[in-house]
């Protein structure tokens, strides 16, 4: 039997222990519960089998869980017993397992399951970008803390630590990796010479005004596109980035300046040759252009946050003043 999960026990339940819902703020936890739903489970009734995927993970609030893995002419190997207020299967869960064990309810029980019912992470995603990111987060905070415990599990699952690594980090919809990846992993990506090349297309919030957010997300869609074709096709190791609103980019490692200025000149042509938005109305048609603002580290700033901060505001100054151009950052005059 399920039913949603009422509003007014949101502080009645143990959501909050939760590694994974750690860093959620109290409109993202309501988030959550508002896809959770209550499970209950009668002695003896199954809460998941070995097979089946982790799509959900359970709370447990009233009752006990077993699990155990069953063997062939012989009793039932236990593996762990659950009382009220654990968490079960958010380890299986952050990293999307196959369930090698199953679990029984050892008394009447009730527990909540997130995502409830019908839902999965996929679904949910678009209605809470931010929450579901910081679950992920969540996650490999959570998984952190169990992978030191043994380098085995560590070699074993590197492909879906990665896999949640990226999923936390990326922008739902352009698949660009958030400012937050650099704020967060900056200091142990970087391999110099790192080249930083930041992008603002022009006349943005004119096209936005005057054909909708639906055509300005399309149109971000086609930019980020562009920041992936060319990392690609130039063979750089690096990440296509959005960093505010719309200015996006790339960090790529081991690129020098020569290397920097001429994918900064690819860059600017790809964003050109996108197909122009064609007039509607009284709108005229909208052609792609963007202003390229690019600089090296440590070669042109040994500080990093200077470099970027420095770099970010000659693209505002470059916009501003017509844009359709590409800047390098100066260096700084340090005394």
């Amino acid at each position: 039997m399920e039913e949603s999960l009422p509003r007014h026990d949101f502080h009645l339940t143990p959501i909050e222990k939760a590694t994974l819902f750690s860093s959620l703020l109290d409109g993202e936890r309501q988030f959550v519960l508002a896809h959770s739903s209550i499970l209950q489970l009668r002695h003896g009734g199954r809460l998941f089998s070995s097979g089946e995927k982790a799509d959900h993970f359970y709370m447990l609030l009233e009752g006990s869980i077993r699990v155990f893995q069953s063997r062939e002419n012989t009793r039932d190997d236990e593996l762990a017993r659950f009382a009220p207020g654990d968490i079960i299967g958010d380890f299986d869960f952050a990293r999307q397992a196959v369930y090698d064990a199953q679990a029984e309810a050892e008394e009447d029980s009730v527990l909540i399951m997130f995502p409830g019912f019908g839902l999965t992470i996929d679904a949910i995603s678009p209605e809470g970008p931010h929450a579901i990111a910081q679950i992920l987060l969540g996650s490999i905070v959570m998984m952190s803390g169990r992978l030191r415990e043994t380098n085995k599990i560590t070699v074993e699952n590197r492909t879906w630590v990665d896999e949640l690594r990226r999923r936390a980090y990326e922008e739902p919809g352009t698949g660009l990796w958030k400012q937050s990846f650099l704020t967060d992993e900056g200091s142990s990506i970087r391999s110099a010479p790192t080249a930083l090349i930041m992008l603002k297309p022009d006349r943005f919030k004119t096209l936005v005004d005057t054909r909708g957010h639906v055509v300005g997300d399309e149109a971000m869609v086609r930019l980020a596109r562009v920041l992936k074709d060319t990392l690609r096709h130039t063979g750089h190791h690096g990440w296509p980035m959005r960093f505010k609103s719309n200015e996006t980019g790339l960090l790529i490692n081991k690129c020098d300046a020569a290397q920097a200025e001429k994918i900064a000149e690819i860059l600017l042509a790809g964003v050109a040759s996108l197909e122009p938005i064609p007039p509607e109305g009284d709108e005229p048609v909208f052609n792609f252009t963007a202003t390229i603002a690019w600089g090296v580290w440590p070669d042109d700033d040994e500080k990093w946050d200077s470099l970027f901060q420095r770099s970010y505001t000659l693209l505002l100054d470059t916009w501003r003043s017509g844009g359709n151009r590409i800047t390098r950052c100066p260096k700084p005059e340090y005394p």
